[in-house]
């Protein structure tokens, strides 16, 4: 691995002794944009805007940093330029057409066929051209590529993930069948049934899960992660007893293991031993979004009156008419519809049925979104005043004062049936919501309907935990409202019989340091 820290300060020497030459400056900036220090990179690139824009070296860089720092239109921009510099520049092709992908451009796939032009055995180019292409609705043209790179690389996750997903929204029972060939292929490769145990658990097959761990476990017996996952996934399965056996015989050491282990022991009804693990967790990272969430079922497990402090505060969830909801939501909604469309289930996500719009929602180019987001922004602020004053201890009072923004951002789309989401958090956000777009019609007047069909559900722990507990709140389906609250709360919606359910999720952080 290449010293990019000892670049980088012999780098900043050389533009200390000559800084008006930008040959030194750009390459201080690809030592720094390699250590992803972005926001340094950009800053000493910035002097030499005007000289640099006629320098495609420049421009690439200067792309590279802008992309870090998530200022995709600017990004988008010096790309272009070193494009027009120099119209086979290999990097600034790729970074263009991933760009163009996850802004939604209807360009995307041409600009990826552009870059393969130059660069023909690029297999992430080609992933990237099919994954164009099936944004684009030309399935059978994306499942072509994607076959055929399972061919030549049946090893390559990337790969494998997104062929999974093409056949996973093809209805296939059997979509992710191709990687046991791909173990074949490649026998002595630990990552791929490490892979296939994480995709079948994502669409809860729990049970499938360990025994495909169980078999990876016989094959590597010197590779610790098998006894693991064999461990989180049979008790996730409900085979408790066989993953105590597991644990007693692991060193658990991480935090994401001490996680599972808690889980395993929340089932199991151990709470003073979950408890033991989710503080050692929570003292070394007093953010894990995961480890609060634990906590909050624990202590509702047992009675603790700390949970009315973490989750029961007046002002921590809230439901609220979007800002502008009459001049915004429907040429919006338009929109959305257009991309679920084109959108499928997603890979590993906790949708059961429906579509997922792809990418960040809020990325897009269209003003209908850039709209849709200063709407949401301005009702966010709306639910900051009213939250209780900051607490240094609380997980998510203690960025109340903070600024804040948008992280993820997304659509789903569901149809009465059986379509749901399962419960789950977002273990990077500190807010997380559901803007209610377009909803199903009144419950049905049938005896034995259920009155909560379609309602967004807080606070009810996901269904492998094996815990009834039922849920802190509940919100019906209202269009034009967003239900805020925090991300350290389980969350999920109940299927509903008819009609169509369109929401707009996000979640919200602490402003980051961008580097």
């Amino acid at each position: 691995m290449k010293d990019f820290e000892k670049a980088a300060h012999q780098f900043a020497s050389a533009v200390q002794l000559a800084p008006d030459v930008l040959e030194f400056t750009i390459n201080y900036a690809i030592a720094l944009t390699s250590m992803e220090r972005y926001r340094d990179a950009a800053a000493a690139l910035e002097p030499f805007a005007r000289e640099g824009q006629n320098v495609a070296r420049y421009c690439s860089v200067r792309a590279t940093a802008e992309r870090g720092l998530h200022n995709l239109a600017e990004a988008a921009h010096w790309y272009d330029r070193c494009i027009d510099l120099e119209p086979g520049h290999p990097r600034a092709l790729h970074g263009r057409a991933r760009l163009a992908l996850e802004r939604g451009e209807p360009s995307a796939a041409s600009r990826y066929e552009q870059a393969l032009a130059v660069t023909n055995g690029d297999p992430e180019l080609w992933l990237g051209r099919a994954q164009a292409l099936d944004a684009a609705g030309e399935v059978n043209a994306a499942r072509d590529i994607a076959e055929q790179l399972f061919e030549q690389a049946p090893h390559w996750l990337e790969g494998l993930q997104f062929l999974a997903q093409l056949r996973l929204a093809a209805g296939e029972a059997d979509f992710a069948s191709h990687y046991e060939t791909a173990m074949g292929r490649a026998p002595q490769d630990p990552a791929i049934p490490a892979e296939l145990c994480a995709v079948l658990a994502g669409r809860d097959r729990n049970k499938d899960a360990a025994a495909i761990a169980q078999r990876a476990r016989t094959r590597f017996p010197n590779d610790q992660q098998f006894a693991l996952l064999e461990a989180v996934y049979a008790s996730a399965s409900g085979e408790v007893e066989r993953a105590e056996t597991l644990w007693n015989s692991l060193l658990v050491e991480s935090r994401e293991d001490r996680l599972h282990l808690a889980r395993h022991r929340l089932r199991r009804s151990e709470f003073d031993r979950a408890e033991i693990l989710l503080d050692s967790v929570l003292e070394e990272d007093p953010m894990s979004v995961s480890a609060w969430a634990l906590r909050s079922v624990l202590w509702r497990l047992t009675g603790d009156q700390r949970e009315e402090w973490l989750h029961h505060q007046q002002g921590l969830v809230a439901f609220l008419q979007l800002h502008d909801a009459d001049k915004i939501l429907p040429s919006a909604i338009a929109k959305l519809h257009q991309i679920h469309d084109a959108s499928a289930q997603p890979l590993g996500q906790s949708l059961r049925g429906g579509t997922q719009s792809r990418a960040l929602l809020f990325d897009r180019t269209e003003p209908e979104f850039s709209a849709l987001r200063g709407a949401i922004l301005s009702t966010i602020e709306e639910h900051r005043a009213a939250m209780p004053h900051r607490d240094p201890t609380h997980p998510i009072l203690r960025h109340r004062d903070t600024p804040w923004e948008i992280a993820g951002s997304w659509s789903v789309r569901l149809t009465g049936g059986g379509d749901k989401h399962a419960s789950h958090i977002h273990p990077l956000g500190m807010i997380s919501s559901a803007l209610y777009c377009e909803c199903p019609q009144a419950e049905s007047a049938a005896a034995d309907a259920d009155p909560r069909a379609g309602w967004l559900e807080l606070g009810r722990p996901p269904e492998d935990l094996g815990i009834g507990l039922e849920p802190i709140a509940a919100f019906p389906p209202r269009a034009g409202y967003l239900a805020l609250f925090p991300s350290t709360l389980y969350h999920g919606t109940r299927p509903f019989p008819d009609g169509r359910r369109m929401t707009v999720a996000f979640d919200v952080t602490p402003v980051r340091e961008a580097v």
